[in-house]
């Protein structure tokens, strides 16, 4: 490939799904993509997505769908319509997950379950009902979503009651996730199909910043830069994965945590 005089990060005529496309982290990755010209199907729970839009007045090149990912004949009939209304997709990016938010000791075998049917199963069928529609043409990105947890393991003194340490079923599936992505890159890397995965640190939504300062501020100081991440600098690497910028990386796990666990 030769790209002298093309902007690498230009996503014109590309269509992007993102799913958790209205959550904290994701409505960042959609707002950056929608800038940089991609046409962006912004999926998540109930009503979200289109709340997410009328509230941000983002422009026409973005549209609002309902799933639930651990609904899969939901997922199935999602693929299915939307392929219909804008095509095969060009990118993939995969922010949904599952908690019970429950302690270590009151979490039972169906909660276990339940959690890693949504984060694990559930983004394996995504992926594999999306990828091989992307193999049909011969090109795609897609980019999944694990966590520092998925590498490392909470430390509990940042937690202080009512808090509880990030739970083991959370930190269970987004390692498998870093897997799921090598595995994925391997399997389809011959149809030109790129999966790789972000690990992010420290990012706090608003709400926990707003209710949990304390907390935001021990984060702060477990990280070498002194500071929790911003949603604007995961959106970032989430555009550099799915454009020309980053086409001979595939089956990495990009870690963005202000170098949490470099120490």
């Amino acid at each position: 490939m030769h790209f002298q005089n093309r902007n690498l990060f230009d996503m014109t005529g590309r269509t992007v799904w993102v799913l958790g496309g209205a959550g904290y982290l994701g409505r960042a990755c959609v707002t950056l993509l929608s800038s940089l010209g991609a046409q962006i199907v912004c999926i998540d729970l109930g009503n979200k997505a289109s709340e997410f839009l009328k509230e941000a007045q983002l422009p026409d090149n973005v549209t609002a769908e309902t799933l639930d990912v651990g609904d899969i004949k939901a997922c199935s009939g999602l693929v299915e319509a939307v392929i219909q209304k804008n095509g095969v997709p060009d990118g993939l990016v995969n922010l949904t997950f599952a908690s019970t938010s429950k302690s270590f000791d009151t979490l039972n075998a169906e909660d276990f379950d339940f959690v890693n049917h949504g984060g694990i199963t559930a983004t394996f069928f995504m992926a594999r009902e999306i990828g091989n529609r992307m193999a049909e043409l011969n090109r795609g990105s897609m980019v999944l979503f694990s966590s520092m947890y998925g590498m490392v393991s909470p430390n509990p003194d940042l937690y202080e009651a009512p808090m509880q340490k990030n739970p083991v079923e959370y930190g269970v599936g987004k390692a498998g996730i870093i897997q799921m992505a090598r595995y994925l890159a391997v399997h389809y890397g011959l149809y030109n199909i790129r999966c790789n995965c972000i690990s992010p640190g420290p990012f706090p939504n608003p709400d926990v910043q707003r209710m949990y300062p304390e907390f935001v501020e021990r984060l702060s100081k477990k990280s070498p830069m002194g500071r929790i991440g911003n949603a604007d600098e995961i959106a970032g690497t989430v555009a550099f994965l799915l454009s020309d910028a980053s086409t001979y990386i595939t089956g990495q796990n990009i870690v963005v945590d202000g170098g949490w666990t470099a120490w």
